[in-house]
């Protein structure tokens, strides 16, 4: 989204020509990295929709990743109320800091939400890319009507395990519930997000 970016309005005189941009994950909401951009590392940055900074010790542009392959993915930016600091959302392709962390500030980048976007990445994966040992692709074969059937015969016996006080079955089912909806939404060739924001505009 860069709706909440209008270039012409950043203050690139209060540091001599520089912006600082903190780097956060689109998804895990982890911040990964600080760096610096000038309006050509910027505009550079829309463009190609690789994260680019200016490396103050190199004295030039600089795209993340460039050597390593770990690129950052642009997915949005916005600017701060000052119009001073950028705020830069990615899809990390790799670690983020040149020492092999996750972060520049050595923290995990992992989390529940990660995990759930790669698991409707792999469905997807087996929707497009189907193989006869994955019982996944097994379902998209059958047909709409099969998966929504799962699905409903997994929601029929979370409600049974949630009248017992057997927790590690429940999660099981829940479990169960969650995976069968993923591949019902891929199925209809929709995304979770896309529910996500229903549940956005309900709640405003």
């Amino acid at each position: 989204m860069t709706d909440k970016l209008n270039i012409d309005q950043l203050d690139f005189e209060k540091g001599d020509g520089l912006i600082p941009a903190i780097v956060q994950d689109v998804t895990t909401k982890s911040v990964l990295m600080m760096g610096y951009m000038n309006r050509e590392a910027l505009e550079k940055t829309l463009e190609s929709n690789l994260v680019t900074f200016y490396s103050r010790s190199k004295e030039r542009l600089w795209t993340k990743g460039e050597i390593s392959g770990n690129v950052l993915n642009l997915e949005s930016i916005r600017q701060d109320c000052d119009a001073d600091t950028l705020l830069v959302y990615v899809k990390p392709a790799g670690p983020a800091c040149h020492t092999g962390a996750d972060t520049c500030f050595d923290e995990s980048n992992e989390g529940s939400i990660q995990f759930i976007d790669h698991l409707k990445k792999t469905i997807k994966d087996r929707y497009e890319s189907p193989s006869e040992k994955s019982y996944t692709s097994s379902l998209f074969k059958k047909g709409i009507n099969k998966v929504a059937q799962k699905v409903g015969e997994e929601a029929v016996e979370i409600v049974i395990e949630a009248k017992d006080d057997n927790k590690e079955l429940f999660l099981g089912e829940a479990a169960d519930l969650l995976y069968h909806y993923l591949v019902l939404l891929q199925a209809k060739e929709i995304d979770l997000e896309e529910v996500i924001e229903v549940l956005q505009k309900r709640h405003k």
